[in-house]
């Protein structure tokens, strides 16, 4: 048996890693391979191409990589003529991963969505390409489930691998307890888990921490780098902007500083997720060209692009969509994180809010149940969960 992932992004590194592994346990010598990242390698899986190092963001982002895109499809068909996997498995990343969908069906080779893409709420009209080219969904939401299962998709409610992922992971207490003792509130810090995300984000985020500061120079700021080169950048241009702030880095520790921050200023990114299984109020930042924010106004029909606000359909977390000069999200980001800082109450609100979200939709189990899902679909396992009502 052979399965092959197509994953373009860090966050879908580790949920792919982890649907893997379950693969693993239950059909051991299944041969995986594909586009991906380093976590997935770890897992067994033979990389063709470590497609999570492009990760980009925005149309000006792809536009210089279009030609490289093309060139790693023409590989996908060439391997799937090679080596005819059982199945193909995908794993957010729409853009491209479509393009993936059509190889694999011209090549007659059954097509599972993992973590498929947000189309009910935004471009449902897409539906039509998930008909054409899609076997099975293993959806991350019941909501998600009920959307899809009503316009006639073939899927499966399954969980979402983070809430798995949160559960698991063993926390650093050592970090955690080194803050536990601070009188005044911590403030976690987090640019994005792209090059570019922290590049066009950080330099608004200091502007945001340099204000706070001055006002609390109680409050300690600790920023979550997801990667070394990452820290680097931020370091850069925290001395490029010559800030005198008190900001402390670490690196591979994001669940860490979520865990011990009373609130924190974030990227826009899955793992706002993260914030809502661990209860942790954000606001957050998405700065993108104006090219870009100008077209998502018009395909964008929903007024949110965070997924607790998605799934709560209320800004639960204040997000803010950034483009051109970024002094009103400076603004206003100030304005929500200072709120929350000077009034302990209006914080703890907050945090009441998320852990009230987090009671209605957290479940964990998503990889194995993706897992027996696919297996299943395959001819393989038995059946699977019961499907969302």
């Amino acid at each position: 048996m052979h399965v092959f992932f197509s994953v373009g992004e860090p966050s879908g590194d580790q949920h792919a890693a982890q649907l893997i592994g379950a693969l693993q346990r239950r059909y051991p010598g299944m041969r995986t391979s594909g586009f991906g990242g380093p976590l997935m390698q770890q897992a067994g899986c033979r990389l063709d191409y470590r497609l999570t190092d492009t990760a980009v963001m925005g149309f000006f982002g792809v536009i210089p990589l279009l030609l490289h895109f093309v060139r790693l499809l023409k590989t996908a068909g060439r391997l799937f003529a090679e080596t005819r996997p059982d199945a193909v498995v995908l794993v957010d990343f729409p853009g491209f991963n479509w393009w993936i969908a059509r190889k694999a069906k011209a090549a007659g080779i059954p097509v599972i969505y993992y973590m498929p893409p947000q189309l009910w709420a935004w471009a449902s009209w897409r539906i039509r390409r998930v008909r054409k080219y899609v076997d099975l969904v293993l959806c991350a939401l019941p909501f998600e489930y009920d959307w899809y299962a009503s316009r006639g998709i073939n899927a499966i409610y399954v969980g979402h691998p983070f809430f798995d992922e949160v559960a698991g992971h063993k926390l650093d207490r050592a970090l955690c307890n080194a803050y536990a003792s601070n009188s005044f509130c911590n403030v976690g810090l987090l640019p994005g888990s792209r090059d570019q995300e922290v590049a066009w984000n950080w330099p608004v985020m200091l502007e945001v921490v340099d204000r706070l500061s001055k006002k609390h120079p109680q409050a300690r700021f600790v920023a979550a780098c997801y990667k070394a080169e990452h820290h680097d950048t931020c370091r850069r241009i925290l001395a490029e902007k010559q800030f005198d702030l008190p900001i402390d880095f670490v690196i591979g520790k994001t669940p860490e500083v979520i865990e011990l921050a009373d609130c924190c200023l974030m990227v826009s990114g899955s793992v706002s997720l993260e914030m809502l299984a661990r209860g942790t109020p954000a606001t957050v930042l998405y700065r993108v060209s104006r090219v870009t924010r100008f077209v998502g106004r018009l395909i964008l029909r929903c007024p949110f692009i965070t997924l607790p606000n998605l799934i709560a359909d209320w800004p639960i977390m204040p997000e803010f969509v950034s483009a051109g000069n970024p002094a009103p999200a400076i603004d206003e980001l100030t304005s929500v994180l200072d709120g929350w800082l000077s009034d302990p109450q209006r914080l703890e609100a907050a945090k009441t809010e998320m852990r009230s979200l987090r009671a209605r939709v957290i479940e964990t189990g998503a990889n194995a149940n993706a897992a027996e899902a696919i297996l299943m679909h395959l001819g393989l396992g038995q059946p699977p969960l019961q499907k969302a009502a």
